[in-house]
């Protein structure tokens, strides 16, 4: 998965014959899961259709403030389509362009979106060589990278002039890679690993009976894709559920039973920064399994049931550096319980679910959960969805290495 799945993308398209290629740009941020919205100059119209661009990036178009041809037209708002943005790339920019954003000379709605934008910007030069290299061109460069505006280099190769040399839009697979690039070097969990467990377990009984619990998995899969996203290498033990995920940066790892997700863990644990325990691991299993299925005869039937290893306690017996985050779900004594569980399996933090908040639990959507760190300090939490959540436990996790 790209890292730009997801994000808000604003092209700004100026007037140059490199706009042709954002038609192929636009598709690849579409192929990468980005939202994007185009935004064009009047000029750029010749060289690339609003028709194409709309199409490609399934959004209107926006080339001006108001349709003058209607007066019914609404303003095309700059300032929001500024604040929309996750990010904007402005591709083709050329020399004119360039020279109005460095110097905020606000002429069209283009450079009105950039002045009013919060998110960062990214910009790919596109002219002549000479151009390329004249010295108000290298002034605006660096009027905008003080700015903190970030440079997509141009490329080396032949020009509109039939000249050839530096000034060539990067291509538009180049500009998606450095985009890619750029953004993962500055996610915040870049570089760290992180083992995350989720749903439930299953205990034989027979070849086709098992003990099991309600759990669906969400919310560890939610925190999985949340660290992946945030730039964590992720191994994700999970027990039997219907969700799958599929993440360059996830490996699943997948049991059934609390004794093949215990070995799995602690084959693991010695190598990750994190450990995120989400998964609802049974506490008990049968002393004996039947090898062949229990035929239904008697009135009554007994199972007789052993302890299982205790996962997150054994990981915190042996926990080094580690960021051991484990959840509590109870039905009494929630806090009384979960700061005994903390001090009882060396915690750093417990995600704590009471049963008795309504949208909290197994199967549904949402969850309403109380962070409480080693320290005992208490963080209640309103109820979110497991997505929310989900980014609201891995926060806790960054505050833990900017500390």
């Amino acid at each position: 998965m790209s890292v730009l799945s997801g994000k808000k993308v604003l092209l700004g398209i100026s007037g140059g014959i490199a706009a042709y290629k954002t038609a192929s740009l636009v598709r690849l941020f579409i192929k990468a899961g980005a939202h994007v919205q185009v935004i064009m100059t009047p000029a750029s119209k010749d060289f690339v259709t609003p028709l194409t661009l709309s199409t490609l990036s399934k959004n209107p178009v926006h080339s001006s403030f108001f349709n003058q041809d209607d007066e019914n037209e609404k303003w095309n708002n700059h300032v929001e389509l500024g604040l929309w943005a996750d990010i904007m790339v402005i591709a083709p920019a050329t020399a004119n362009t360039l020279s109005k954003m460095a110097n905020g000379t606000c002429n069209n709605l283009l450079i009105a979106t950039y002045l009013s934008a919060k998110c960062p910007v990214f910009f790919a030069p596109a002219m002549d060589l000479d151009m390329y290299k004249h010295p108000s061109t290298i002034a605006s460069f660096k009027l905008l990278q003080a700015f903190g505006n970030t440079i997509i280099p141009a490329e080396n190769g032949e020009l509109a002039s039939g000249l050839s040399g530096e000034g060539r839009m990067a291509e538009p697979e180049n500009i998606i890679r450095f985009l890619e690039a750029d953004l993962e070097s500055k996610l915040p969990l870049k570089g760290k690993k992180i083992l995350i467990t989720a749903g439930p377990t299953y205990e034989a009984i027979d070849p086709v009976r098992f003990i099991g619990n309600h759990s669906s998995g969400k919310m560890g899969f939610d925190i999985a894709k949340s660290a992946a996203n945030l730039g964590a290498s992720v191994i994700l033990v999970s027990g039997p559920t219907h969700f799958t995920i599929n993440h360059s940066l996830i490996q699943v790892v997948n049991v059934v039973s609390a004794q093949e997700m215990y070995e799995a863990c602690h084959q693991y644990f010695d190598e990750v920064d994190v450990a995120i325990a989400a998964a609802a691991v049974a506490d008990y299993k049968p002393k004996s399994v039947a090898a062949q299925k229990i035929k239904k005869s008697a009135d009554n039937f007994v199972i007789e049931l052993e302890k299982t290893n205790d996962i997150l306690a054994s990981l915190g017996s042996i926990k080094k550096n580690q960021f051991l985050i484990g959840f509590a779900l109870e039905t009494e004594n929630e806090i009384e319980n979960a700061k005994a569980k903390i001090q009882k399996k060396n915690l750093d933090l417990i995600v704590l679910n009471s049963l008795q908040d309504q949208g909290a639990g197994f199967g549904k959507l949402t969850n309403k959960v109380t962070f409480i760190d080693k320290n005992f300090n208490i963080e209640p939490m309103e109820l979110k969805s497991k997505e929310a959540v989900a980014d609201d436990i891995l926060n806790k996790v960054i505050s833990n290495f900017n500390e």
